[in-house]
């Protein structure tokens, strides 16, 4: 047996780490898949991202898919190496402070806390659209589909669809992977019925056929392009890390949740190409009609595609995309939740955050807390503007790049020591997690350069400065001033206290 699977996990001596009291053996492979399938929400995040990406990228939409995964996969096995030495629930915060010490530790926590807090008032916002489309599709009635453009209506849905998740993930992993089994085969189901009925539809909209150069990264016009449809497609990958958070409540903590991150991973590129080529093949890459190049079609793509495709079962689809919305809102709570328990727990936040429901054995304040943040900045965020929501999700993709890159980074130096001792490190602690981390900060900058200009995302800017960068870096320059407020307020973590820096 080779040396990396005989290491043991550290003593809490060295590292400081411990459990925290969360519900222990609760969630197995497949449990923790279909948690991770139901994070990143294939339904939803397909619907608003396939247009755009189109816009960008025209038929090398698979080719940036592949590009997308690649990274993703390799910043998986950093991921997993990191977690089969040191299990715990704080993931990105926890491993980089091990590596690279506590401040770079605390923003890579709240690079995944601002991520998913931004998600979640997404994830309900969308929720709530699907929530009145469907009604109004059941019942003939048009009007109630633009019940959700009324603030005054649209703001107490979203709030209580995120009151509903909150109380289910309140009750721990075994109601949430209860929840999420059906929902997620739904959803799942619909699309693969969406994509054969693409492929065998008797009159496609501009039959495009399907050729290798599809998949040819090379074959997209410009760098610009490319980077564009890279950082969306990351966008379409991202939450599969929640496998992780999970870990301490997995059946084997050092290893369930390192395979289930890779299997979501595999799983979710295979359905996002029968997707892909699906809707290239059915209804082309046009600006005009049916064409997936649309700009009045990139705001929800199946939207627009489920009836022509799916005829009567198009409802099915709004069922799909209700369900994968809701679902992802509900299991997407569970990764802030225990970062930022784990935060509290190592008094990196107020000692309050790592209560423990004794009931639930799940996190109680930091749940309640992520879903009062989410519900904060939605409510905040759709009242200013509107534009202002949708411009912070397009700066999504910044803190994804930058939390992943960063833990990415964290796998190798943690690992510095012991990178050439076999094959395997070489590969899966050195190699992998170093290109795919590097590729990921690359696209941070990029993104960051690119953000700056008025016209990227919804063309409002500030002092002539894109909004997507104002609110992307304005996001992070927050983390820094809470850092620095919890730096005098609680200092035992700043200066090593409770977690110890690898040395």
């Amino acid at each position: 047996m080779s040396q990396d699977v005989v290491r043991a996990v550290e003593p809490a001596s060295e590292s400081g780490l411990h459990e925290k009291g969360l519900g222990k053996g609760t969630v197995g492979v497949l449990g923790t898949v279909v948690i991770g399938i139901s994070c990143i929400a294939p339904a939803y995040t397909l619907t608003a991202a396939l247009g755009p990406t189109v816009a960008e990228v025209g038929t090398s939409l698979p080719a940036i898919f592949l590009a997308g995964f690649l990274p993703m996969l390799l910043v998986a096995l950093g991921y997993r190496e990191l977690n089969r030495a040191m299990p715990d629930s704080g993931t990105s915060f926890t491993w980089a402070t091990r590596a690279f010490g506590p401040y770079i530790g605390w923003m890579g926590g709240w690079g995944l806390i601002a991520a998913t807090v931004i998600v979640l008032s997404n994830l309900a916002a969308v929720a709530v659209d699907f929530f009145y489309l469907l009604i109004s599709q059941l019942t003939g009635a048009a009007w109630i589909a633009e019940l959700t453009r009324n603030l005054w209506v649209n703001i107490p849905t979203t709030l209580v669809f995120v009151a509903a998740a909150t109380w289910v993930s309140y009750r721990g992993l075994n109601a949430t992977k209860s929840f999420q089994y059906l929902l997620v085969g739904f959803q799942v189901a619909v699309l693969l019925l969406f994509a054969v009925l693409c492929f065998t539809n008797p009159e496609p909209f501009d039959r495009t056929p399907i050729t290798l150069e599809m998949f040819n990264p090379a074959a997209v016009e410009s760098f610009t392009a490319f980077a564009a449809g890279i950082s969306l497609s990351i966008f379409i990958f991202w939450g599969w890390d929640v496998t992780l958070t999970m870990n301490e409540e997995t059946t084997d903590p050092a290893k369930v949740p390192g395979r289930a991150a890779a299997l979501t991973i595999l799983i979710i590129i295979g359905l996002y190409m029968a997707i892909s080529l699906g809707v290239i093949y059915y209804a082309g890459i046009g600006s005009e009609g049916l064409g997936a190049g649309n700009p009045e079609n990139q705001e929800s793509i199946f939207a627009v595609l489920s009836g022509p495709v799916m005829g009567p079962l198009a409802i099915l689809m709004s069922l799909a995309i209700l369900s994968s919305s809701a679902a992802s809102l509900q299991s997407t709570m569970v990764s802030p939740a225990r970062t930022i328990l784990a935060m509290g727990y190592y008094r990196a936040l107020p000692e309050s955050y790592s209560r423990i429901s004794p009931r639930f054995m799940s996190p109680s304040v930091a749940t309640i807390t992520a879903a009062a943040a989410a519900s904060g900045f939605y409510v905040v965020t759709r009242l200013l503007s509107e534009n202002a929501l949708w411009d912070t999700i397009t700066a999504l993709g910044m803190m994804i790049c930058f939390y992943y890159g960063l833990t990415a980074l964290a796998c190798v130096w943690y690992f510095r020591t012991e990178l050439f001792d076999s094959l395997h490190n070489v590969i899966f602690r050195f190699l992998a997690p170093l290109v795919g981390g590097v590729v990921l900060l690359v696209m941070f900058v990029r993104t960051c350069i690119d953000s700056m200009n008025p016209d990227y995302g919804s063309g409002s800017s500030i002092g002539s400065v894109g909004m997507v960068f104002v609110l992307g870096i304005g996001v992070l320059l927050l983390g820094v001033g809470i850092m620095l407020y919890m730096r005098i307020r609680h200092p035992a973590f700043f200066r090593g206290q409770t977690i110890k820096t690898r040395r």
